[in-house]
């Protein structure tokens, strides 16, 4: 099965499993004996806004590092195929006629721009002169507190690696601990796969920047196939700092952080976009990202280690900690086990209820790593991507994916994670009374297939696309069961009265419009499906009208 059909917590649990020094509890941690050999296999941490996925590598480890607003493009063109709605009548009255494959060439002359994609921050890269042969070897990710470990033991020395990101400091925090003095000798460096600049600031900090992409296919001057292309800026701006706060060891800059003859160091990862808001150039008007990202670093370095440590631990299990699954009493029965060994045996058939009860709850550490209050809808794959031309653009796929990444939030007592998708509801609901008065001659608001931080509306394709796909319009009375179901879980009326009911109204009136009479029924037309076909009288496969 492809990718795209699982929410991005369901599909990587069946790949994220590796390992720990002591014997886990309760079925809370996921281990291996060995490093990742791909991105799928690493373990992703997350504040809701920074995430990283961990490889731990011993000698050369890489850090894949996002931040949640960095996309390509800028805001969307509310308009951009003012030809669009004259197809419309065309399109019904071929369909009413039979004549499906000419409404559909049709159809396709009422697409638009592809959605913008979310985008890699930085890759982290440390380098550990190592001594011996490795032995001891665990890698780990305790969903019970959302820190993750590497440890490993060689020439007579205990090496540890804790990292974690934290949601009240904005930081991600790396320590490295030897148990033997001065046995630490690191090498970190920070790189991207577009064109940036990586500079010192100091002799503990080095800092990456760089500009995102104009548009998601790199239009600087070529003109789209079809549709009006109103983007006049010159992409977000973003940049990752990495500072080392503490280590006895001695330090020193070249394009590297070095870092000799130590027992421990402790460093942050700061970064930040010039992202300011869905209906904001991001060039133009967008927000200082160096000073943001300079704030987040000199707020969170006043603290210990343990302080920031102890802060994360509390603000992450006040969300983890309120439901608690048994699965047939299973307890931590096989948690000695490393997890990629259980899941192979689990599917061979031998029952094991403690990794059901995990996979469960790692379900609820993602969507807690990747959508806190005040940010942004968690994406197909959350915060954790590492391409810059990711799967499906790593968009907003809203005829279910988007769905399924918030259906766990409510029946899991995660009620408050869903306010980033509700805001992007109403973003969406802002640009897309536009695409139905443009598209379609409607009132209320219209969603398609696929949008983005930018709260794109229009049908996508770009007169190529699939129509079946690409021209699907009932985005909005799909999303508006989550906006009534937060009602229902919260019993919040001032939500219902002010929020919820004034875009489920919008989402309504668009259905009445996009109704057409037909041998004395209300009918959809054109009907379209992105997940289904059926076949014609004839014989023929067509798309479902």
């Amino acid at each position: 099965m492809r990718l795209r059909y699982f929410n991005f917590f369901v599909m990587m649990i069946c790949y994220c499993a590796n390992s720990y020094a002591q014997k886990p509890a309760l079925n809370k941690t996921l281990w291996y004996k060995n490093p990742a050999k791909n991105w799928d296999e690493a373990l992703p941490i997350g504040n809701g806004r920074l995430g990283a996925m961990i490889f731990g590598s011993v000698e050369s480890e890489l850090i894949q590092l996002n931040e949640e607003t960095l996309w390509t493009g800028g805001p969307a063109d509310p308009n951009p195929n003012p030809g669009a709605a004259q197809y419309l009548p065309q399109v019904r009255k071929l369909l009413f006629a039979g004549q499906n494959g000419e409404a559909v060439k049709l159809m396709k002359k009422m697409q638009g721009p592809n959605t913008n994609m979310y985008q890699p921050l930085a890759n982290l890269i440390i380098k550990q002169k190592l001594v011996g042969t490795v032995s001891g070897y665990n890698r780990a990710l305790d969903i019970s507190t959302a820190i993750a470990t590497t440890s490993f033991d060689t020439d007579g020395v205990h090496f540890k690696r804790e990292i974690f990101s934290s949601f009240p400091d904005q930081v991600i925090i790396i320590r490295l601990t030897s148990s033997k003095k001065a046995a630490l000798n690191v090498n970190f460096g920070l790189n991207h796969e577009l064109e940036h600049s990586v500079k010192t600031d100091g002799n503990n900090q080095i800092v990456l920047k760089g500009k995102a992409r104009i548009t998601s296919d790199e239009r600087r001057n070529q003109k789209p196939l079809i549709y009006t292309d109103s983007l006049h800026h010159n992409g977000m701006r973003y940049q990752t700092r990495l500072k080392i706060i503490k280590t006895d060891g001695k330090l020193s800059t070249d394009s590297l952080l070095n870092v000799n003859g130590a027992s421990e160091i402790v460093m942050m990862v700061s970064a930040a976009t010039s992202f300011n808001g869905f209906d904001q150039y991001p060039d133009k008007e967008g927000i200082d990202e160096n000073l943001k990202a300079i704030n987040y670093l000199k707020t969170a370095e006043k603290k210990t280690f343990d302080a920031l440590k102890n802060s994360h631990v509390s603000d992450y299990q006040k969300y983890f900690k309120r439901l608690s699954i048994s699965i047939n009493d299973a307890g931590d029965s096989l948690a000695n086990i490393p997890t990629d060994e259980r899941l192979s045996n689990y599917k061979k058939g031998n029952p094991d209820f403690g990794l059901e009860e995990l996979y469960f709850q790692f379900g609820r550490y993602l969507l807690i790593s990747c959508s806190r209050p005040g940010g942004i809808a968690a994406n197909l794959q959350g915060i954790w991507n590492a391409s810059i031309r990711p799967s499906w653009r790593s968009n907003y796929t809203t005829n279910i994916n988007l769905q399924m990444n918030y259906w766990p939030a409510e029946v899991t007592n995660l009620s408050e994670l869903t306010e980033p998708l509700i805001t992007q509801i109403k973003h969406m609901a802002i640009n897309g009374e536009k695409t139905a008065k443009n598209y379609y001659g409607a009132k209320g608001w219209a969603l398609h297939h696929n949008s983005d931080i930018w709260a794109q509306t229009n049908p996508v394709g770009e007169g190529t696309g699939d129509p079946k796909w690409a021209n699907w319009s009932l985005g909005s009375p799909w999303l508006s069961q989550h906006l009534y179901e937060h009602y229902l879980f919260t019993g919040d009326q001032k939500y219902l009265k002010e929020t919820a009911y004034p875009l489920m109204k919008g989402a309504a009136l668009f259905s009445l419009d996009w109704l057409v009479e037909k041998d004395g029924y209300l009918v959809t037309a054109p009907s379209t499906s992105p997940e289904n076909s059926y076949l014609l009288p004839d014989g023929s496969k067509e798309v479902k009208m």
